[in-house]
């Protein structure tokens, strides 16, 4: 003991004593100051109905990697694997902060087996299944789902936009908010991440815009899809109304399964095939680009088939030069 105190390594037997419902708490009222509203409800909805509720009454000191383990396979035999994953990154979380602060000599999340999540691309669309679906949409959402598609906005981030973030003339828009959807209703924040971007917007899209603006207050605050009832007329339409709206234009279209979501990703797939993956990290507000393949950006319909066909061109010419400096050694 005198050792570890020399060393700095001591640590008090009351502090692990402490139960981890109790340090959680700790943890959760001196960090949830940085977190945004969404964060802080799914944290706590997490907290309670996986962690504590399993967990909470387990002294620090007594939380072994093997009851962690079994913890995490009690989950994944009733949740999906990115609840669990979501489940134990949090109690990590906890337990890092147990460790930093001297209440336990080491974490007992130690890299468990969890679950891995299936990938499932997302929905790439074409420029003519985006024009079928818009044909079934009133204005404002018609230029909603081009603001979607021809400029990569998340939905949150869409729906809060005031007429001040959109510059006709100039033809750019600024992302500078977002909202989410909450129990206790919407909540307007900064972007995820607290990204602030400007965008340059399509000429066509634009002209859409001002069309749709001749209907609104002229003022800059104003919400550019405002709720469409007039005792909501004040506040950004919800998102549930705008989904029912955008599944009927889906299934007139004759498409199926596409979400908001994936005219996002579908923007990252064309400006990725176009422009590169940099520039289409830059207009989806990623910081890394390697975010934006992983998740967004996927091959265009059609060019592998280009791939292979200028490859045989190449491979053609190869052979054919080959040829040729056989033939001229023949002669020689």
């Amino acid at each position: 003991m005198e050792a570890d105190v020399t060393q700095g390594r001591w640590i008090s037997p009351e502090a692990g004593r402490t139960t981890v419902a109790e340090w959680a708490e700790q943890w959760f009222s001196a960090a949830e100051s940085g977190w945004k509203p969404k964060t802080r409800h799914t944290y706590r909805s997490v907290l309670d109905r996986l962690v504590l509720a399993h967990l909470g009454r387990v002294q620090l000191a007594a939380l072994r990697p093997i009851a962690v383990n079994k913890w995490v396979g009690t989950l994944s035999e009733r949740l999906s694997p990115s609840q669990v994953r979501q489940a134990y990154r949090l109690l990590s979380q906890i337990m890092a902060a147990a460790v930093d602060n001297g209440m336990i000599p080491s974490s007992p999340c130690r890299r468990p087996r969890l679950p891995r999540i299936p990938e499932a691309d997302p929905r790439i669309l074409t420029v003519e299944q985006v024009g079928r679906i818009t044909a079934h949409c009133t204005l404002g959402d018609r230029v909603l789902v081009l603001l979607l598609a021809y400029a990569g906005l998340r939905i949150g981030e869409a729906l809060p936009l005031r007429r001040r973030h959109i510059d006709i003339s100039g033809g750019r828009i600024v992302v500078a908010e977002a909202v989410s959807e909450l129990p206790g209703g919407p909540v307007i924040d900064t972007p995820k991440s607290h990204q602030r971007r400007e965008l340059a917007v399509p000429a066509f899209v634009l002209q859409l815009v001002r069309e749709h603006f001749a209907a609104l207050p002229d003022e800059p605050d104003a919400f550019a899809f405002p709720g469409r009832r007039k005792h909501t007329a004040e506040r950004q339409q919800s998102y549930h109304g705008f989904r029912r709206r955008f599944n009927r234009a889906v299934t007139a279209a004759g498409l199926d399964g596409v979400t908001p979501h994936d005219l996002r990703a579908t923007h990252a797939s064309w400006v990725a095939d176009t422009h590169g993956v940099l520039l289409a990290a830059r207009r989806l507000g990623h910081a890394n680009a390697s975010v934006t393949t992983r998740h967004y950006a996927r091959p265009v319909d059609g060019r592998d088939a280009e791939v292979a066909r200028h490859l045989d061109k190449i491979g053609r010419a190869r052979s054919g030069t080959q040829r040729a400096r056989k033939a001229r050694k023949v002669e020689e």
